[in-house]
């Protein structure tokens, strides 16, 4: 069985299901499995939290049997409440290059802000950002004018893996060297000729240091993904990131091959030239 980007093979069931009968929670049942099967990040740490979502699937399946949560599910207290704290700003009008911009981190105390703006002002809305992650603040003069989330690739994307060229064994195995643009959004009381391309131009200059500084390894390709009908991509384009193609609208759980998700254009862009041999190798 395949979950979470791993191959559970029946011992380790059996292992799972030997760790769920001895009395401990979830939380010590994923860290012990991780210990035993040495199952780790490219930084060393244990993958604990894609193991418990492994093992939750596994669990709504029918395959194991968790013991019950020790703490209710509030993943629907999650969604962020509008505040005034994003109420809409003073309008930004002018050529990008008029201001100057800083980037910023999101931490533990502007998090929160961050999921509360991509909420209410991003056709997407807020939901968490899967794997390894960072969230940053564009601002001109202490004021907010755009953000940005960077997370983990997607699994399976054949433009971009058509485009990198390697087989399944090393997108296994190489897939934490991509990083998703999760989300970009430009706030809507924001309108700056060529802003889009500049922020996205700052991002991909120290994406690489600031990933390193978090954890432990850089990535050597930028992806994300672009719905058709709504965008054309033109930022990205500008800023000298590659299309590699057009996705089918299929998505991981279509099985049955409806097409019922938007067509997205997939975009790429490399943060060294020898990319590809690092993600074929």
């Amino acid at each position: 069985m395949r979950y979470c980007g791993r191959e559970f093979t029946d011992t380790e069931i059996d292992l799972i299901i030997c760790l769920s009968t001895n009395g401990i929670n979830r939380t010590a049942i994923s860290r012990a499995f991780c210990e035993e099967v040495n199952w780790r990040k490219p930084d060393g740490g244990l993958k604990e939290m894609s193991c418990r979502v492994a093992l939750l699937k596994m669990h709504r399946e029918g395959h194991i049997t968790l013991p019950p949560p020790e703490r209710p599910d509030n993943n629907h207290l999650r969604k962020p409440k509008p505040t005034l704290f994003t109420g809409p700003g003073i309008e930004i009008v002018g050529n990008a290059g008029e201001y100057a911009l800083t980037i910023e981190i999101a931490d533990k105390t502007t998090g929160p802000l961050w999921n509360e703006y991509i909420d209410r002002y991003h056709y997407l809305g807020y939901t968490p950002l899967p794997g390894a992650q960072i969230r940053y603040f564009v601002r001109s003069d202490k004021q907010s004018v755009a953000l940005l989330g960077f997370s983990a690739a997607a699994w399976k994307a054949a433009p971009r893996d058509n485009y990198i060229g390697w087989d399944t064994q090393k997108r296994k195995e190489n897939l934490h060297l991509i990083v998703n643009n999760a989300r970009f959004l430009i706030l809507p009381w924001v309108r700056s000729k060529n802003l889009a391309s500049r922020i996205l131009s700052m991002a991909v200059k120290r994406i690489t240091t600031d990933w390193y500084e978090r954890y432990c390894y850089k990535p050597v390709l930028l992806e994300t993904f672009v719905e058709k009908e709504r965008f054309a991509g033109t930022c990205y384009k500008a800023a000298n990131w590659v299309c590699a193609g057009y996705t089918q609208g299929r998505g991981k759980l279509d099985i049955r091959h409806e097409h019922k998700l938007p067509v997205k254009s997939v975009w790429l862009y490399p943060l060294r030239k020898d990319f590809k041999q690092w993600l074929q190798n």
